[in-house]
């Protein structure tokens, strides 16, 4: 006897929404996704559909279920997209598991998104499968999408925030369309850009003021071992090149030259300590827009990329990094490291310049100034990916990560020592911490990695927090960073760099334990829950620790940091947000309520007195990214204290 034929059914939604796994209101004679974009509304495919026994999944591979994972989540992106582009507020009904549920959202129009790309850009291509889970406690919470850096709370992480508050969401500054640690330059630089007239574009600066910001440069000894952006002798001869050239225009390779000192003015002059040699020197200073030269240095690099890899090239990319991560942009911070990794590779910046054979000491410079930039770039490419939740761009396996010779010797000397060589840089962030941030992502956080088992997954998490002990270990006392820290506790020598490499040790901390929340046995409940619980409270301690020691180091940061460093609080407040809710019956979440409150006030005390009048505006977005945290988790708590008096059963 033949087997009955599958039952055949008309396809609900149309043939363009169902390629780009679109919700499809099937709107005839044109639904909404095609009439919005003039593309033919048919229905001509025949969909065939075979029962299954319900859950079982048993014979679905894990590829398979990241799979459909990866897809439900780019259905949800594509809809805040498509949202983000109408003029109105618009209901969307999510299909999840079969189950429908209508979340009501609120447009934010493009021009304030970091992810402005208009619905029509993306409409001829797949989206990318890009996206980064945000768990706590077994709970997929959110996704950090890797196309834009943005955190978007999922459909059940609503709902859970919600039952666990008895409040609705304000999505516009819980799930806000950008992210609230990036600052959006876009229109202004577009601004300026159009300002410039066409012969201004291909002009230097005037010499004197150059001159005047590279001696300051370097005078500051502490700036120079920290961003050893250009070599002191191979600089001086740029400075000379450049100035011989024409004023206007400039011939082929010459490009690489005139941009490396734009945005070496454009950097330095965002660098505190170096305007504050300039007042010293003169007080009839020649100041400069860095805004302009910035943008000056950014329609150069078009013709950079077109030259052979230069030194001057190298140099001028890595400063624009350095100078869109001190302002905020981190998606431009994202593009030029891309640019800077790649032109740095051509150099053999990869390779140990100790081990590259050279008869010419000007030749061995060049070699060492390339390994300098390297380190810069190899640093600033692993914070940045934890940042905006996007895989590096270098990858270790491609790089000898040999250290510079007496890195670990010299690098917690006083700056100021007189004994320290200018050619031992320090740089932003330590190097080895930096190779472990790195090793974290590949471990904890890759393609590869989000399909580990528990046993796998909690064996990556022992040896990352070993390696990163033996790191702490490895510290000078005095510089070594405690492995918490509390608000009753001091540090006699707290200083810019020791808050930097405090606030890098507890965030390691933080990422690698909080990896712990995807481990399934949140829900099975079995025997490995108490290793797990305690790794994923590592993490909050971690996060406590953070708001408690930028508190106690508030009275020695410096003016324009407040891009740099906004990022740690946040990600701070976040995990202590989602720990109170999880647990808001535990004594110590009273405590983090307390330490909320505290850190928002110390917050809006360091960042607003710290930014310039133009970026006043937008520190909003954080303080209501943050205050609504505050408000939420004190939902949380005063609903589970009234649930406990009445008798009733706290919800799970």
């Amino acid at each position: 006897m033949n087997s009955p034929e599958p039952r055949k059914r008309t396809a609900r939604a149309c043939d363009s929404c169902y390629r780009r796994k679109i919700k499809c209101d099937a709107t005839l004679p044109q639904c909404n996704w095609c009439s919005h974009h003039n593309l033919p509304c048919t229905f001509d495919r025949v969909v065939q559909r075979k029962r299954k026994p319900e859950n079982d999944d048993s014979n679905h591979p894990k590829s398979s279920r990241l799979s459909e994972r990866i897809s439900r989540i780019e259905q949800l992106l594509a809809e805040n997209l498509m949202r983000e582009s109408n003029s109105e507020p618009m209901d969307y009904t999510h299909i999840i598991d079969d189950n429908p549920i209508n979340i009501n959202t609120t447009n934010t129009t493009a021009s304030n998104s970091p992810s402005s790309t208009s619905v029509s850009s993306i409409s001829n291509q797949p989206i990318l499968s890009s996206s980064v889970g945000v768990h706590f406690a077994g709970r997929e919470l959110g996704v950090i999408s890797l196309l834009t850096g943005i955190p978007f709370l999922l459909p059940e992480g609503q709902e859970w925030i919600q039952a666990r508050t008895g409040q609705t969401i304000s999505s516009e500054k819980l799930s806000p369309s950008r992210v609230p640690w990036e600052k959006e330059r876009g229109q202004s630089s577009n601004e300026t850009m159009m300002n410039l007239r066409n012969d201004d574009l291909f002009e230097l600066p005037d010499r004197r003021s150059v001159q005047m910001y590279f001696d300051a440069y370097k005078q500051s000894r502490v700036m120079r071992r920290l961003f050893p952006v250009v070599d002191i002798e191979l600089f001086a001869e740029t400075i000379n090149e450049a100035y011989r050239q024409p004023k206007s225009g400039f011939e082929f390779g010459q490009a690489s030259t005139r941009a490396c000192i734009i945005a070496f003015a454009a950097f330095v002059a965002r660098l505190p300590p170096v305007v504050q040699i300039i007042r010293r020197l003169s007080s009839t200073a020649l100041q400069v827009d860095h805004e302009i030269l910035s943008s000056k240095a950014q329609f150069l690099l078009s013709q950079v990329m077109q030259e052979p890899a230069s030194l001057e090239g190298a140099q001028a990319v890595t400063m624009l990094t350095l100078y869109e991560v001190s302002s905020g942009n981190m998606r431009a911070t994202n593009y030029f490291a891309a640019i800077a990794a790649r032109l740095i590779f051509m150099l053999g910046g990869n390779l140990n310049s100790n081990k590259l054979y050279s008869n010419s000491k000007h030749d061995r410079r060049r070699q060492q100034q390339v390994r300098n930039l390297f380190w810069i770039c190899y640093t600033m490419d692993k914070d940045v990916a934890l940042r905006i939740g996007q895989p590096p761009t270098i990858a270790d396996e491609n790089c000898d990560l040999t250290l510079p010779p007496g890195y670990a010797e010299h690098a917690f000397l006083d700056p100021e020592d007189a004994k320290l060589s200018h050619s031992q840089p320090s740089f932003q962030f330590d190097l080895r911490l930096s190779i472990i941030k790195s090793r974290t992502h590949t471990a904890l956080y890759s393609v590869g990695a989000i399909q580990k088992s528990d046993a796998d997954l909690l064996k990556s998490i022992r040896e990352l927090d070993d390696e990163l002990e033996e790191w702490r270990l490895s510290i000078p006392p005095q510089w070594r960073p405690t492995m918490s820290f509390s608000a009753e506790a001091s540090d006699p020598n707290v200083t810019m760099h020791s808050i930097m490499l405090r606030l890098n040790y507890y965030l390691c901390m933080s990422i690698i334990h909080s990896a712990s929340s995807r481990c399934k046995a949140w829900r099975q409940g079995n025997g490995m829950l108490d290793g797990v619980n305690s790794s994923l409270a590592l993490s909050v301690e971690a996060s406590r620790s953070t708001l408690c020691y930028l508190e106690a180091g508030e009275h020695v940061l410096v003016e324009g940091i407040f891009w740099v460093l906004v990022y740690y609080p946040i990600s701070a407040f976040l995990s202590i947000f989602c720990s109170i809710l999880s647990n808001p019956l535990d004594p110590r979440s009273r405590d983090d309520l307390e330490r909320l409150n505290m850190a928002t006030v110390m917050m809006e005390r360091i960042f607003h007195r710290k930014l310039p009048a133009s970026e006043i505006g937008h520190f909003k977005l954080v303080a209501d990214f943050v205050a609504e945290m505050k408000r939420l988790a004190e939902c949380a708590v005063d609903k589970a204290w009234r649930e406990q008096s009445a008798g009733s059963l706290l919800p799970q």
